[in-house]
């Protein structure tokens, strides 16, 4: 077996975790308060990808100021994206279809991580084997609330089960396309390009999880157990960071 193909198995695990979270939202009618936990809980996740795997990594530049603006850079990015996103759908949808923004932001926020899932590791692979299942292992369990939240949030949008079942899916091609790049592309980068690439995406993802992931999950009926999954996504990263990352 090649070392690429078996990059790309270890990058199909948090890809099967992903879907399988947009199967259990399938399966199971989500409530609007469940949605809402769910969304905390994936957002507690996101940020702890931030805090505890991205941002340490990136601020190990030299200089740091590269990747510190690069992370302004990512978040100023999604932001013009988003926008992009609202001006279309309000020019050619009408206000139905205006009201989908929050979920496809979601969905590209999602496949964004995925894409530095997939980045982490190809590049962990080509450090050594064995680093690169151990970041796809620590990545599946994290997956799962995020395909969950995602689906779930399209669900409640109306769109139909077909589509759902198909964006689910399509969420293995930005993780497979990150495991690539990783592995062919910017393992040759000089340092400071490679992470100041991960402080973009740590700005794209901070903007995702608080301005439409949380915000998503308030305009829904609060919980009084919103602020623990927040926090326990949070911890849930961090224990499979600590734990299967080293």
């Amino acid at each position: 077996m090649s070392d690429f193909l078996q990059v790309l198995m270890y990058a199909a695990m948090p890809a099967v975790g992903n879907f399988l979270g947009g199967i259990l939202a399938e399966l199971f009618n989500v409530s609007e308060k469940t949605l809402s936990l769910a969304l905390h809980l994936a957002a507690g996740i996101i940020l702890a990808v931030i805090g505890i795997e991205l941002m340490p990594e990136a601020l190990d530049a030299d200089p740091p100021y590269f990747p510190i603006l690069a992370f302004v850079g990512g978040s100023a990015f999604f932001v013009l994206l988003d926008r992009s996103i609202e001006y279309v759908q309000g020019r050619f949808g009408g206000e139905t279809k205006k009201g989908m923004s929050a979920a496809i932001a979601i969905y590209i926020g999602v496949a964004i991580d995925l894409f530095s899932d997939g980045i982490m590791i190809g590049t962990g692979s080509t450090v050594a084997a064995s680093l690169g299942l151990l970041l796809a292992i620590g990545q599946v369990p994290a997956d799962i609330p995020e395909g969950f939240a995602t689906i779930a949030t399209f669900k409640s949008k109306g769109v139909s089960r077909k589509k759902r079942l198909l964006l689910s899916a399509s969420f293995a091609i930005p993780i497979f396309l990150g495991a690539t790049v990783g592995y062919w592309a910017v393992k040759d980068s000089s340092e400071v390009v490679k992470l100041s690439l991960l402080a973009f995406v740590a700005g794209i993802l901070l903007t995702v999880a608080i301005e439409e992931m949380l915000t998503e999950a308030h305009d829904r009926p609060d919980s009084k157990w919103a602020a623990l999954f927040l926090s326990g996504g949070f911890a849930l990263f961090t224990f499979l960071s600590v734990y299967l990352g080293e």
